[in-house]
């Protein structure tokens, strides 16, 4: 039985109590939603000792962090570091994105050795290494050899790129982008088809797809093969055709008693991310939606895990669930330990900051108990309350005041302490600034 199908009865399974106990939500609140399809909690039945997330309506606004080899960098040890820098700084999802060589064993060290994320994957950027074939010689039966390994393996959601249909793959071909298909499982698939003049396999044979994951309850990610990738090609016919596919695929899920989510756009301006996620929660019956920043803006290159900031806010904000991180090394490079450090602080920030607007429960308050320390300048209570600790930490340490309870900014200026004296009838005398 999957999480759906035990919800679809009535049923509150341990997964749920964990998601509610986590989210100070009543558990049959969860239910609820993981029975109406806006909740997903990714469990794998081989995935032991998992810590249960929930991703959807009402709940804090997760993230995922990509790792994964490829050609040019292939040491699994460095990719090992930044899983567990990802453990520890609380990702709530790891999703192994390697293109290169065989990544089995990295991805069965991740599902053996995270039960605080969820694991990832997307089957498509693994065809050749576990088939060790052309993409010309590989046949419909190959793809899904390769779905069914990852699932047995104990995977808790794929990414699945059914929704560039053939259909949609003549609006490709009529409608000219500047960037084309800038997904790497889409283009593959769109390159598949092109090559053997046949059909998506995985949407022609979806019911196939559906019970590989009702089998072993891995969620679907319907991924968003036709998403824009720079500013200019945002929300164009493309897209829609692809999200309109996705969304009669989430109903054909939701009544095979598998969970699924929706992946969104990339790259958009920020006057179009709204618009967008009000039409993909529209078009695609409230599923929890996945977002790759959007980046909403190009010129950014090494900073893009600010402009993604930027857009997942206002995404999270409108209603999207799950916050795809960016590093600064987005389109430039495989990103190093640095930058997956800074991605997550970038990507956790924005996921905050949506929240408070969505009112979820304690997000606000995480706020006011940072600001009540501001108040009374209390340093040992600010730092460990910051989303990033360690930094916070060396940045006070860096700058020492001559002022315990001041700062090098302002010194015996500070507001708050001026501010504490006077409202509170302090004797100014003991204050050189006050005399």
């Amino acid at each position: 039985m999957t999480q759906l199908e035990a919800a679809k009865q009535g049923i509150i399974t341990e997964e749920m109590r964990q998601v509610a106990e986590d989210e100070h939500i009543d558990a049959e609140k969860i239910r609820e939603g993981v029975e109406a399809g806006h909740i997903v909690i990714p469990a794998n039945k081989n995935h032991r000792f998992l810590h249960a997330y929930g991703i959807g309506e009402g709940l804090r606004t997760k993230m995922n962090v990509n790792l994964g080899v490829s050609k040019d960098c292939h040491d699994y040890s460095v990719e090992q570091e930044k899983a567990r820098l990802a453990w520890r700084m609380k990702a709530e999802a790891i999703m192994d994105l390697s293109c290169y060589g065989k990544p089995a064993g990295f991805r069965h060290w991740l599902i053996e050795n995270s039960p605080a994320a969820i694991i990832g994957t997307v089957p498509m950027y693994d065809v050749d290494g576990a088939l060790g074939k052309a993409l010309k010689d590989m046949t419909a039966d190959d793809l899904f050899q390769v779905v069914e390994q990852h699932a047995k393996d104990g995977v808790d959601f794929m990414t699945i790129h059914a929704g560039i249909n053939r259909e949609v793959a003549d609006h490709v071909m009529r409608n000219k982008r500047i960037t084309n298909l800038v997904s790497r499982g889409g283009s593959i698939l769109f390159a598949w088809m092109m090559i053997k003049g046949k059909e998506n396999p995985f949407y022609e044979q979806y019911d196939r797809l559906l019970d590989i994951c009702r089998t072993y309850d891995v969620t679907i990610s319907l991924g968003d093969a036709c998403r824009s990738g720079c500013g200019h090609d945002s929300t164009d016919a493309i897209q829609i055709a692809e999200l309109i596919t996705l969304g009669e695929l989430v109903v054909r899920a939701r009544k095979a008693g598998v969970q699924v989510m929706v992946e969104g756009p990339g790259h958009m301006p920020l006057n179009d991310i709204r618009m967008n996620v009000e039409v993909a929660k529209k078009l695609c019956h409230g599923a929890p939606l996945y977002v790759l920043g959007p980046i909403v803006t190009d010129v950014a290159p090494g900073y893009d895990h600010i402009t993604a900031a930027i857009g997942g806010t206002l995404s999270a904000a409108c209603g999207a669930d799950f916050l795809c991180y960016v590093t600064p090394a987005e389109h430039l490079r495989l990103p190093d330990i640095q930058d997956v450090h800074e991605g997550i602080v970038a990507s956790k920030i924005a996921c905050h900051a949506a929240d408070i607007v969505k009112k979820v429960p304690g997000a606000a308050q995480w706020d006011e108990e940072m600001s009540w320390a501001r108040r009374r300048v209390d340093f040992k209570r600010m730092i460990p309350l910051a989303i990033d600790p360690e930094k916070a930490k060396a940045y006070r340490e860096s700058s020492q005041p001559e002022e315990e309870q001041t700062c090098t900014m302002c010194g015996p200026k500070c507001p708050m302490k001026t501010l504490d004296s006077i409202l509170n009838n302090r004797n100014t005398d003991e204050d050189p600034y006050l005399k």
